[in-house]
């Protein structure tokens, strides 16, 4: 089974059709379950494994009659991985488990079982920073590790800002309440170590696409001011973000235009009603809610634009500052849609707003 640092693309990165696509191949019988998908799009690596192809189409069925091609793309891809020239240039990021022990509910020890953060810290100076902490996309089944991972660092970086991306664990070996649990932690691991990285306290956000919208979302509207008699002194300091960024996130798992496969692989199948709603962010709003900003797409058919847009009404009426960007095209999972000459302007929007907000230095 592909490992979440070799998983590059899935639902948050390409539209849900394409994912479906890969997923739905006819095979016949025999394939191993364990058998490592690697498919080149758009110029990037895909790695997705069956158990990661059902979580997000569970009604796939992954067979063996084109086996032999599968192994054809699985040869490009490593051939192109080993072949790629070292980036020695690239520095190294310190990667820190949010829970050294062992996270709370883990069914096992393995990577996929250790929630952690990637720093992307910049050099400690006389004024305190804003910083972030990233939520890459992947329909809780996988993560978007570069497109909404690192490139969203570095873009953060040159603004003066901090990054932490956020590993968090993933369907279907964890549904909810895992995945709010490993945000929050990372959010009081973050406020936590504020002075020793040169962060301002009150100035830590986080930033989400796609599902991890939705777990970003769900961070803005479930938090708590920490725990202070707790034994883990992590514990004691809120788990509130500052404030919230969400592209093209899924925020609903009650209404029609939610994203079937994102909630399924949250809430499992069948999920109790009560439990639906409580996850439906756009109902969770108050007028604690953190600033928020939004973007999405008018063509996302995978994850539709009522989706930022209900979330928004919501903010509105609880008198929560908001700003709302909706571009008449453009697929789901962007990213910064660096190519696109029109869609990239998006960052732009943002990084006025986190300017406006103070944010910025």
């Amino acid at each position: 089974m592909a490992t979440q640092a070799e998983t590059q693309l899935a639902d948050g990165d390409l539209p849900c059709s394409s994912v479906t696509e890969v997923c739905n191949i006819n095979m016949s019988d025999g394939a191993h379950a364990d058998v490592n998908l690697w498919l080149q799009y758009g110029g990037f690596s895909i790695a997705l494994s069956a158990d990661a192809c059902a979580a997000l189409n569970p009604e796939v069925i992954m067979r063996g009659r084109l086996l032999s091609l599968l192994y054809a793309f699985m040869a490009v891809g490593l051939f192109l991985a080993f072949s790629a020239p070292a980036e020695s240039s690239t520095p190294e990021h310190q990667v820190v488990l949010l829970w050294p022990e062992g996270a709370p509910g883990a069914v096992g020890t393995d990577d996929a079982d250790r929630p952690s953060l990637t720093l992307y810290s910049l050099p400690k100076g006389q004024a305190a920073r804003s910083a972030v902490v990233v939520c890459p996309g992947g329909g809780y089944a996988v993560l978007a590790m570069d497109h909404e991972g690192r490139q969203i660092a570095e873009w953060l970086n040159a603004l003066g800002v901090d990054a932490y991306i956020l590993k968090y664990r993933l369907a279907p070996r964890y549904h909810h309440p895992a995945m709010i649990n490993d945000a929050q932690r990372a959010l009081r691991y973050v406020r936590w170590h504020a002075q020793e990285w040169g962060i301002a306290p009150d100035r830590i956000g986080i930033w989400g696409f796609s599902a991890g919208g939705h777990l970003a979302s769900t961070a803005a509207t479930h938090f708590d001011a920490g725990n202070p008699s707790a034994s883990d002194p992590v514990d004691g300091v809120s788990s509130r973000p500052d404030f919230a960024i969400l592209a093209y996130p899924v925020i609903t798992c009650s209404e029609s235009f939610m994203h079937q496969g994102s909630c399924k692989n949250l809430l499992g199948v069948n999920p109790d009603p009560q439990l639906a709603d409580y996850l439906s962010n756009e109902k969770q709003v108050t007028a604690q809610t953190p600033p928020t900003f939004l973007f999405h797409t008018n063509d996302d058919e995978g994850v539709p634009a009522e989706n930022s847009v209900a979330f928004y009404m919501a903010l509105r009426k609880a008198g929560v500052p908001a700003e709302l960007h909706i571009y008449q095209h453009g697929q789901h999972g962007v990213g910064l849609a660096q190519k696109d000459p029109i869609l990239s302007s998006w960052p732009q929007r943002l990084a006025d707003w986190l300017r406006l907000r103070g944010y910025l230095m």
